[in-house]
C-alpha cells in the first residue's frame, strides 16, 4: 500500500516514526503537507493536487492536523474520504475533538464521568458560574487552547471572577471547570487504537505547575491502568468516533474522570515512556481496513 502521513513537518518525531513503521511493514510511505494541497470539486468527482500534480494511488492517510489549521486540514481529509481513501481519523471526528465544549457534551451524553463544567454566553453572573462547579479553586480554559495554553488555575473566588471577567471582556469563549485537587498536577494519557488500549503513561507537571502537559515541562512514566480507567478511555474514544486517540484522564476520589480526547496525539512521550511501538499499531489498524469504495464517506452524527 501507499500510505500518506498528512503533516506539515517531516522531521517531527511522530511523522518520522509513522514513516518508519509504514516502511518496516513493507509499505510505501509519503509525507504530504495538507496546507499545500489544492482541492478540486466537480461533477466528475473530487480530486487533490499537490505541487501541481494530481494525487493518485494512495490507499490510506494518517492525519496529523494541527489545531491552528483545523479548518483546511479537515477539508483535505474529507476530500480524501470522498475519493474513497481510508483515513485513520475521520474529518468529522477531528472537528468534534477540537471543540472542547462539543467534546464534553458528547462525552456527557455517553454517560462518561468528567469534572463538572460550566459554559455561558458572556454572562455577568460570574459568581453563580463559579458556584455551579463547586466554588474556588477552579480551572478556566479557552475553548481553542491546546498543549496547556489558555488554561488558568484560579485559587480564590476573587481571582476566578477577575479571570472570567477579563476573558469575557475580550469576547473569548471559555469553560469553567471543577478543580480536582487529589490529582496533584498529574493525569493519565491513554493511547487507544482500534478500540483497544495500546499504551498508557502518567504525566506529572513540574514543581509549582498545575498542568501536566509534557510541552510545559512535565515528565512521564509508564503506568498500569485499572479496569475502570481502561474502560473509560475506550468508551471516550468511541463516543468521539475516534479509532486513534489520546485520552486524558484525571484520577479522582470518585474514580477516573475524562479530561479531554485528542484526535492527533503525539507519539514521542508515549513511546519513550512505554517502549511500545505505537506507530506500528496504527499501521496494523490500516492493514485491517481495506480502502472504501470510491465516493463513500463515513456518516457520523453532528
Amino acid at each position: 500500500m501507499k500510505i500518506a502521513v498528512l503533516s506539515r513537518n517531516s522531521s517531527l518525531y511522530s511523522t518520522r516514526r509513522l514513516l518508519e513503521a509504514i516502511e518496516a511493514r513493507g509499505h510505501e510511505g509519503v509525507v504530504i503537507d495538507h496546507l499545500k494541497c489544492d482541492l478540486v470539486i466537480e461533477a466528475e468527482g473530487p480530486s487533490i493536487y499537490y505541487h501541481g500534480e494530481k494525487l493518485e494511488g494512495i490507499s490510506a492517510v494518517i492525519p496529523r492536523i494541527g489545531a491552528s489549521v483545523t479548518f483546511y486540514g479537515t477539508a483535505v481529509v474529507r476530500q480524501f474520504e470522498m475519493m474513497g481513501v481510508f483515513s485513520t481519523t475521520y474529518s468529522q471526528s477531528i472537528v468534534r475533538s477540537r471543540d472542547k465544549l462539543r467534546s464534553l457534551q458528547l462525552l456527557s451524553g455517553a454517560g462518561l464521568p468528567m469534572p463538572k463544567t460550566a459554559f455561558t454566553n458572556y454572562s455577568k453572573e460570574e459568581k453563580n458560574l463559579i458556584d455551579t462547579v463547586g466554588g474556588a479553586p477552579v480551572i478556566i480554559k479557552l475553548l481553542e487552547g491546546t498543549q496547556g495554553l489558555g488554561v488558568v488555575l484560579a485559587e480564590t473566588r476573587k481571582a476566578a471572577q477577575s479571570v472570567v471577567e477579563a476573558f469575557h471582556g475580550l469576547k473569548a469563549r471559555i469553560i469553567v471547570q471543577e478543580f480536582i485537587k487529589e490529582a496533584k498536577a498529574s493525569d493519565l494519557r491513554v493511547f487507544v487504537v482500534d478500540g483497544k488500549v495500546v499504551g498508557a503513561m502518567k504525566r506529572t507537571g513540574k514543581e509549582g505547575e498545575f498542568r501536566s502537559n509534557l510541552h510545559r515541562g512535565g515528565n512521564a512514566e509508564v503506568v498500569k491502568l485499572s479496569r475502570a480507567e481502561r474502560t473509560a478511555a475506550i468508551k471516550a474514544a468511541n463516543a468521539m468516533g475516534l479509532s486513534v486517540a489520546g485520552v486524558d484522564i484525571l484520577q479522582s476520589a470518585r474514580g477516573p474522570l475524562i479530561l479531554e480526547v485528542n484526535s492527533s496525539p503525539g507519539l514521542e512521550g508515549i513511546e519513550k515512556a512505554t517502549g511500545v511501538d505505537i506507530a506500528g499499531r496504527i499501521v496494523e489498524y490500516i492493514e485491517k481496513n481495506q480502502p472504501k469504495k470510491k465516493g463513500t464517506i463515513s456518516k457520523l452524527k453532528a
